[in-house]
């Protein structure tokens, strides 16, 4: 075979790979969607577990008195309902809120604000802690925080409490036919990798530090599908370059190019990871939501969306310590024409285009390639 020959099957093949891998997860994602689908609308509604960070969070850190992630005060959730802060870390609904009420369901209430014989255990549970990562060491300086590591552990406290009320055999089919909501890695950059004065980011290369949280993932992933996990979605990271506390450390006030880049390789590892455990694992079903471009474009094209703004925060905290919107902090005039809330986390109105858009058409399976 001729050296030209040679590389174009070479190249033949890895884009054969990549189709496959797409579809595979396509595949994974669609059934994800069917099960959802055939549940709305029915007496029998699924049961979602939801583990993440302070984009998912509805209250968890506001039961670890030690945390330091907190948003348990004004001006958070002002736009939810009674217009109390709950511990979203926005002024209205996350993402997760609104995919619950897409499937006709209430959003699930924090672990911890539950008793163990909580019969609420049963109908889904959220787990997601502001300030977690993968890494157990992701978000330390904020003292109490859980990371995705507790959040299983939780998770398999749950377990153990439905198995007591009902029995091992309808708790195991119980957790095998509930769908997993996973988000998580944004701190493990944001705060960690980024931040200059930690460890890891000195450490390590960014190939070393993606491989670190790649076999970490791989682990946990692992354990979840143990304890019987078998429909999950994982949501890839947006484009953290382009959030207002990356974008202040740009003179110009510009994306940081570097950051995206290294959230795509994050995001096509992950997506590469789910495919191989979805051959190696009987009747799992782990698939990749990919709303990178969603958020670059909404971040891009704000008014091609009813906003106005998206370089900077609504509550003007884009180079506060901290980047949360503080009591003090004076809100924007009108919330709505903001994509982001305080400097890491979109508004309710972002969080609803967000979720609308993968919900419709979700984008499974085709993480932008590293450039």
């Amino acid at each position: 075979m001729s050296t030209k020959r040679a590389r174009t099957s070479l190249t033949d093949m890895a884009r054969f790979s990549s189709s496959m891998i797409s579809w595979v997860l396509l595949t994974a994602s669609s059934l994800v969607l069917l099960a959802v689908t055939a549940a709305v609308g029915t007496e029998e509604k699924p049961v979602t577990f939801v583990f993440g960070d302070s984009l998912t969070d509805v209250g968890n850190n506001n039961f670890l008195p030690m945390s330091l992630a907190k948003s348990d005060y004004p001006w958070y959730g002002i736009d939810y309902e009674k217009k109390l802060p709950t511990g979203r870390f926005t002024n209205g609904r996350t993402i997760g809120d609104f995919i619950s009420a897409k499937l006709g369901i209430p959003p699930p209430p924090p672990y911890l604000s539950l008793s163990p014989n909580d019969d609420a255990l049963m109908k889904g549970v959220n787990y997601a802690s502001g300030g977690a990562g993968i890494l157990n060491e992701t978000g330390f300086y904020f003292i109490q925080k859980l990371s995705f590591d507790d959040q299983i552990t939780c998770f398999e406290k749950t377990k153990e409490a439905i198995a007591a009320k009902i029995g091992v055999a309808s708790a195991n089919k119980l957790v095998s036919k509930a769908l997993y909501f996973i988000g998580l890695g944004s701190n493990d950059y944001v705060n960690n990798f980024l931040q200059p004065f930690l460890p890891d980011g000195q450490q390590y290369t960014h190939d070393e530090f993606i491989e670190l949280l790649a076999s970490t993932l791989n682990g946990q992933m692992r354990r979840l599908y143990q304890l019987g996990a078998r429909k999950v979605v994982f949501h890839g990271l947006g484009p953290l370059g382009c959030i207002p506390s990356q974008r202040v450390k740009s003179w110009k006030g510009a994306c940081l190019e570097q950051v995206n880049k290294w959230v795509q390789q994050f995001n096509s590892k992950v997506q590469k990871l789910l495919y191989s455990l979805n051959g190696e694992l009987p009747s799992a079903r782990f698939a990749f939501a990919d709303s990178y471009g969603i958020v670059l474009d909404l971040i891009k094209r704000p008014q091609a969306y009813g906003f106005k703004i998206s370089e900077t925060s609504c509550c003007n905290v884009d180079s506060t310590v901290g980047g949360l919107c503080l009591p003090s902090s004076t809100l924007c005039a009108n919330r709505s024409e903001y994509v982001f809330w305080d400097a890491f986390h979109p508004t309710d109105a972002a969080n609803a285009v967000i979720a609308q858009r993968m919900f419709a058409k979700p984008s499974i399976g085709g993480a932008p390639p590293p450039k």
